[in-house]
């Protein structure tokens, strides 16, 4: 089963291939950079149409080149605004060959007021974490979560939470698409 990944950074390839693996046998999980067609920190459910948009265009790619992939998934990080409060948190969006989809999310963790104020303004959460940890790229390692949960959790680890949930309706096809 070949299974296309809207991004070329390895946390989200990586967890791809842990998430599918609990379902699916003989899974090849391949990375193409792919356009999300939404802010640079998507707001809402603007982090939604771009994980869609990421998925939907993965299988625009397959249907032209001919690329003999099964599923198409979509990632996007962003921030949301619940309870008074703004949260991170991580859209999923699994399409399948006839174009049909399911959502999932990461568990949504808590923002500071000082760096939800930058990502207001444009900064990408990636950008703000290298500048608070003055290291750079933490976004294709440990990311925002590791850093605010002293490394209990990772990027990878509060993806894969999403991306398990967000193949639901294909575990259960006969409930979700008619």
């Amino acid at each position: 089963m070949k299974i296309l990944v809207g991004s070329k950074n390895p946390v989200k390839i990586s967890s791809v291939e842990n998430a599918f693996k609990n379902y699916f046998d003989n899974i090849e999980v391949i990375g193409i950079e792919i356009e999300s067609g939404v802010s640079v920190q998507p707001i809402n459910d603007e982090t939604f149409t771009g994980a869609q948009n990421r998925a939907m265009k993965l299988k625009g790619l397959n249907d032209k080149q001919n690329l003999s992939s099964d599923f198409f998934v979509g990632i996007e990080g962003g921030i949301a605004k619940q309870f008074d409060k703004w949260f991170a948190f991580g859209c999923m969006c699994v399409a399948d060959k006839e174009g049909r989809i399911g959502f999932g999310t990461s568990p949504h963790f808590e923002l500071p007021d000082n760096v939800v104020e930058k990502l207001l303004d444009g900064i990408e959460l990636g950008d703000v974490m290298d500048e608070i940890q003055n290291q750079q790229n933490t976004k294709q390692k440990q990311g925002a979560i590791g850093f605010f949960t002293n490394g209990v959790m990772n990027r990878k680890e509060l993806y894969v939470e999403g991306l398990k949930v967000a193949v639901i309706p294909f575990l259960h096809k006969e409930m979700f698409f008619k």
